[in-house]
């Protein structure tokens, strides 16, 4: 089947917003109750303008290196295979240590309904989600584009809900909202980097919505264009939805929950917002997490097919064709931390590891323009601030995160060394790099829920004209 070859503004747009936005709004939006209080809300805005910078890096890298994505590829490109390594492994690391974070709020959400349960049961119920995401990714098993439709208003349903019912509840009860709001900044500053790091976990995936220029109209224009309308987008959504949030529930209360969403939802609209608001984290988490268990496999399965990685990662399953062994792996460890790990230091050290990587793909682009024309707006000062930006959240993250972090990276050279010499795997790897299959595995993301709801209305309009 030949693949759409000719990205528009909107295409762009839309695989940007789906590469975000997932059931992170359902895990995040209480996280920093406790360390920030209310100026969360601040916090989000400057959290969505720094991922809006890193997403046009990675934009700009795709534009001159357009026959492969990704930070390896850009990495390798601009200095060499050993450095494009690193980026490569703290990219895999990072999303590793992500995926035990949503059987972990899947786990919490379903207490709503079975507050009772147990220790045992609930690794019975992580283990669950986790290898039954495994066996439905090593199936292979594609949605149908109606039902996928049909998902689209469940999982989304909720949350416009919740930001329109509480909209509303505000316009009618301002002092409620006010009083939530007051004060603004209770336990000062303090944390501020400790919240922004977990806050920019929920922009995480931009570096996946970046595509081969080659494939999207006239992309010196259409590139930057689509990098901020969709990162716009994902702001005022965030934006929206956590004004409610910290207006409608008391900052210490949402300190105290796991599952905050449940609580706006009881506030809004009593026992059934809350039955309601259970129901959609449980069917969103498990779609989300399904496209990630599949991108985070198919990361390992890459590294695997260019000789750096046993080659044990690269064993497709025989009948459905699938990177099966990548994804048992990962499924195992994911399993692990979601029994032995909390969900703040899960997530604070996956952003370490993407700092990291994000700092290298910034210094690869200053490599990438040397002596190119000026041909992208901003090409020049963009990487710096880059930079300034990986670094302040490496600073950020805890001191734990920083010892072990470094660990993990450093365990890449003896690992690179010795698998960096055998031979590749060459008809795999030519699948792997082709464009027509990079694009592939980025229109998948578009799947995402908030993304394909701007896809339906986009199609709406058009049909109207």
């Amino acid at each position: 089947m030949k693949l759409k070859r000719d990205l528009s503004y909107f295409d762009l747009t839309n695989i940007v917003i789906g590469s975000i936005v997932g059931s992170d709004i359902y895990i995040a939006s209480a996280i920093t109750a406790g360390l920030i209080g209310p100026f969360s809300i601040v916090v989000w805005i400057i959290a969505g303008l720094i991922a809006t910078v890193l997403a046009l890096v990675f934009a700009y890298c795709s534009y001159y290196v357009p026959k492969v994505g990704g930070s390896f590829a850009f990495v390798s490109t601009a200095f060499d295979d050993f450095y494009g390594f690193l980026a490569g492994w703290s990219m895999w690391i990072a999303e590793i240590v992500a995926l035990p974070v949503f059987a972990i709020t899947f786990t919490r959400y379903l207490m709503f309904f079975f507050p009772n349960l147990d220790w045992m049961y609930q690794i019975l119920v992580k283990g669950l989600f986790v290898f039954g995401l495994t066996s439905v990714n090593i199936v292979g098993v594609k949605k149908a584009g109606k039902l996928n439709d049909a998902l689209t208003l469940i999982k989304l349903s909720p949350l416009l809900l919740i930001m329109i019912t509480g909209l509303v509840f505000f316009a009618f009860n301002p002092n409620f909202f006010v009083s939530n709001y007051s004060p603004l900044l209770p336990l000062g500053l303090g944390n501020f980097g400790t919240a922004l790091v977990l806050i920019f976990w929920a922009y995480a995936g931009f570096e996946i919505g970046t595509l081969p220029a080659s494939e999207v109209k006239n992309p010196k224009k259409t590139i930057p264009k689509a990098i901020i309308t969709g990162m716009a987008i994902v702001i005022l959504f965030y934006l929206l939805t956590n004004f409610v949030v910290y207006g409608a529930v008391n900052w210490k209360d949402l300190a105290k929950t796991s599952t905050p969403l449940v609580s706006v939802g009881v506030v809004l609209l009593g026992a059934a917002g809350g039955i309601i608001m259970s129901l959609g984290a449980l069917v969103s988490v498990s779609g989300s997490d399904e496209s990630n268990f599949l991108g985070t496999g198919r990361l390992s399965y890459a590294m695997s097919i260019d000789g750096l990685f046993p080659k044990i990662f690269s064993k497709t399953h025989p009948k459905y064709k699938t990177p099966y062994m990548s994804l048992l792996i990962q499924g195992l460890i994911a399993f692990t931390l979601s029994i032995i790990s909390g969900v703040s230091g899960l997530i604070s050290f996956s952003v370490f590891n993407l700092a990291f990587s994000f700092l290298l793909t910034s210094l690869a682009l200053i490599i990438l323009t040397k002596g190119r024309e000026k041909e992208l707006h901003g090409q020049n000062i963009l990487p710096w601030i880059g930079i300034a930006i990986c670094l302040y959240l490496l600073y950020s993250t805890s001191l734990f995160d920083k010892i072990v972090g470094f660990g993990l990276i450093l365990i890449g050279i003896p690992l690179y060394i010795f698998f960096s010499p055998k031979a590749d795997i060459h008809h795999l790897k030519r699948l792997f790099v082709s464009e027509e299959s990079i694009l592939g595995r980025r229109l998948e993301k578009k799947e995402k829920f908030l993304a394909n709801f701007v896809r339906l209305v986009h199609k709406g309009f058009r049909k109207l004209e």
